[in-house]
């Protein structure tokens, strides 16, 4: 089973068609939001409980809940098939995959911003990746439950298929790269965001169409890769929004 922590995130879960079995709620909790959520959560006969702080402490063990939690029988992902194909009924579909991000609030933060930005589907690499636990679930503010999230062993098969499939596979890279700015992203596209630290593996890059990165101007030269995400993804939704 998967906790959901925090207000938004859990409302989402429950907007959202998940199977939640049950809402947790931190005794006297008021406000429009908590109303809301027990509004929704009786309409969809979900099993409500109000819990005295120390039996709330108890369930979720995280103080930053927001007085509101939610179980959720497992977390729902889709194969990389389906997601190429679903997307491929958009103009211009956009894959956003990523390759070993290792921190939960990046990951959440990267998830958030796809969502906002208008991604087809999210691909995330099983080994050396955070998991999509609550502290995920909590940071993207609910867009993970309305993402579709696959889980894949090997990128290089992912990649091939995409190619097979029309995409162009995009990978930002500091070696080797243009400027984010200068393509075109008027065509299906797969962006590739890697790790933290190493950014994304060698083979990985080598197998990519293009290699583009953010020009830095001060003495770091580098971003924090959820930042960097959304600068790439609304780069790409600010070209393709134009005539």
């Amino acid at each position: 089973m998967q906790l959901i922590i925090g207000r938004k995130p859990v409302l989402e879960a429950i907007n959202s068609g998940d199977e939640i079995e049950q809402v947790y709620l931190l005794f006297g909790q008021k406000g429009d939001i908590i109303n809301t959520i027990i509004v929704a959560a009786k309409k969809k006969g979900i099993k409500l409980s109000q819990l005295p702080y120390d039996k709330f402490i108890a369930v979720t063990a995280n103080a930053n809940a927001q007085g509101v939690a939610a179980r959720k029988s497992s977390g729902k992902f889709y194969s990389f098939e389906n997601i190429i194909s679903e997307s491929k009924k958009n103009k211009y579909p956009l894959i956003l995959i990523l390759d070993s991000i290792q921190d939960p609030r990046n990951l959440g933060a990267i998830i958030r911003t796809a969502e906002c930005s208008g991604v087809d589907g999210i691909i995330i690499t099983k080994h050396n990746s955070a998991s999509i636990n609550e502290t995920v679930i909590k940071t993207s503010a609910g867009a993970a439950e309305h993402s579709k999230i696959c889980i894949v062993n090997n990128l290089v098969n992912v990649i091939k298929f995409l190619k097979e499939n029309g995409f162009w596979v995009i990978g930002a890279s500091l070696e080797e790269s243009k400027d984010y700015s200068s393509l075109d992203y008027k065509l299906p596209a797969a962006l590739i965001i890697g790790n933290e630290e190493k950014g994304i593996r060698r083979l990985t890059a080598d197998n990519c169409d293009f290699l583009i990165k953010i020009p830095m101007k001060g003495k770091i030269q580098s971003l924090n890769v959820s930042v960097a995400s959304g600068i790439i993804l609304f780069e790409i939704l600010r070209q393709r929004s134009l005539p």
